[in-house]
């Protein structure tokens, strides 16, 4: 889960390191999307950042691939770029998102982190951590019937992601989000799409 942080003391699953230290990856990922977007919410005038209706977590769970995204400097070099969510017990979601470095045959980094619901009312907005105290906004502003799709944004309208659960996605659909994103208030022309490995493979 991607995420975009209130302060919150609960527990996360330990926080694995990359074995290469020469890139930012899927650490840097993390450190961004827990302190960037903590500091840069509400940097861009307009009205409140819609959500969908309603998200069934137990739908939602499972593996999402990034087919685009708002350029950022934490996930700088990473490709083939993925994000996989799994129910606890407790109500909330063990997030762990893996990125490669730089090609899709690059070195593959992880990291482990929890989400917890902040709307209980549409399941539409959580909050996700990777480092205490530090939580991001992941916002759910697009979600197809099927699940098969889902766009990600947060209240500052900072980041933006396209998902899929599907290492690509088809042409219509892709430019139906694109197409959208002025509504949400969100500049297309920032959109980069993220390489994925043919069919999915795994390393």
């Amino acid at each position: 889960m991607q995420g975009t942080q209130s302060q919150n003391t609960y527990n996360t699953q330990p926080v694995r390191l990359p074995q290469s230290p020469k890139r930012v990856s899927a650490v840097m990922l993390a450190v961004g999307l827990t302190l960037l977007v903590a500091a840069g919410c509400g940097s861009m005038p307009g009205p409140p950042l819609e959500v969908v209706p309603s998200v069934d977590l137990d739908r939602y769970a499972g593996k999402w691939y990034e087919i685009a995204r708002y350029p950022n400097w934490f996930e700088t070099d990473c490709v083939g770029t993925t994000a996989e969510y799994t129910l606890r017990d407790d109500g909330k979601v063990t997030v762990v998102n893996t990125c490669r470095a730089q090609t899709l045959d690059g070195d593959v980094d992880r990291i482990e982190g929890v989400a917890r619901v902040a709307d209980e009312n549409t399941n539409a907005k959580l909050k996700v951590q990777f480092f205490w105290p530090f939580e991001g906004d992941y916002w759910i502003i697009d979600l197809a019937d099927d699940y098969s799709y889902a766009v990600v944004g947060n209240p500052g309208r900072d980041f933006f992601w396209i998902l899929s659960r599907t290492p690509t996605l088809d042409e219509a659909i892709y430019q139906d989000i694109v197409e959208q994103m002025p509504a949400w208030r969100y500049d297309p022309e920032r959109l980069e799409q993220v390489p994925q490995p043919p069919g999915g493979a795994e390393d």
